[in-house]
Order: structure tokens, then C-alpha cells, then sequence
């Protein structure tokens, strides 16, 4: 996996036509025709996002006779998962770190709660003070 291959397959993915016509690819292969059905646009165009795809390595097309089929090429979508699977170890301790700093603030929350609403014997609250008794000078 090269920094120019996974460049290659991060902007062929950000075309949302271009992540359908793999999704199509997805359950098997398919020629131009097929692949320009679902979409409002000329074969012309779907042959240019096919381009790209088969640029980035994600689409090969095979000899069938007189057609070409496209097929669908699993391993730079393997190696864009293994570089996010990295980042996404990262990710996940930062959010647990996170989930016991929330859990730990709102028991806090829940304890100050609790001890200013709670009070002792002849008035006084747990802080030590008392209502309605004076001070001796």
C-alpha cells in the first residue's frame, strides 16, 4: 500500500456514483449497460467513473466475447481498511477515556447532589451550618 494508491482509492470513493457502481459490483459483475441503469447519465459518463475506479485498482474488466464485464477488486478497499483500522484503535481508547470522565463527573454530580439535599439531626445540613441559631460573640 502506497501513499498514491490509497490517494487513489480515497477519491474515487468520494463519488457517491462511483460508490454505488461498487456496491453494484458488490453482488457481481456487470457491464456498462448494467452499471448505467440505476443512473441518470449516458454510458459516456458511467465509462468515466469507471476509469477512475479502475485507476484506484477497484474495478478490473474482463474479456466475455464481445463484452467486457466489470468486477470488483478487493484489495485496495482491504488496504483503506487496514490505514483507517489504525486511526480507528486510536479512536476508540480516546472515547473510552472519554465515557469514564463522563461517568466519573456525573457521579460527582450525583454525590454534591445528594449531600447539599440531605440534612442531619436539629436542622443543620451536612456543610455544618444551621438555620436560625445565633452566634455566641
Amino acid at each position: 500500500m502506497t501513499p498514491s494508491s490509497l490517494d487513489a482509492t480515497f477519491a474515487a470513493l468520494a463519488d457517491p456514483t462511483r460508490r454505488a457502481i461498487l456496491a453494484r459490483l458488490a453482488s457481481g459483475d456487470a457491464s456498462v449497460t448494467e452499471l448505467a441503469e440505476p443512473f441518470a447519465m449516458s454510458q459516456p459518463a458511467i465509462s468515466k467513473h469507471l476509469k477512475v475506479l479502475e485507476r484506484a485498482g477497484l474495478v478490473s474488466a474482463a474479456r466475455d466475447a464481445q463484452r467486457r464485464p466489470r468486477r470488483l477488486q478487493a484489495k485496495p478497499l482491504g488496504d483503506a481498511n487496514e490505514w483507517l483500522e489504525r486511526y480507528r484503535a486510536r479512536w476508540e481508547a480516546q472515547f473510552q477515556r472519554l465515557d469514564a470522565l463522563l461517568s466519573e463527573l456525573q457521579a460527582r454530580k450525583t454525590n454534591t447532589n445528594t449531600n447539599t439535599n440531605t440534612k442531619t439531626k436539629r436542622g443543620s445540613t451536612k456543610r455544618g451550618r444551621t438555620k436560625g441559631r445565633r452566634r455566641l460573640p
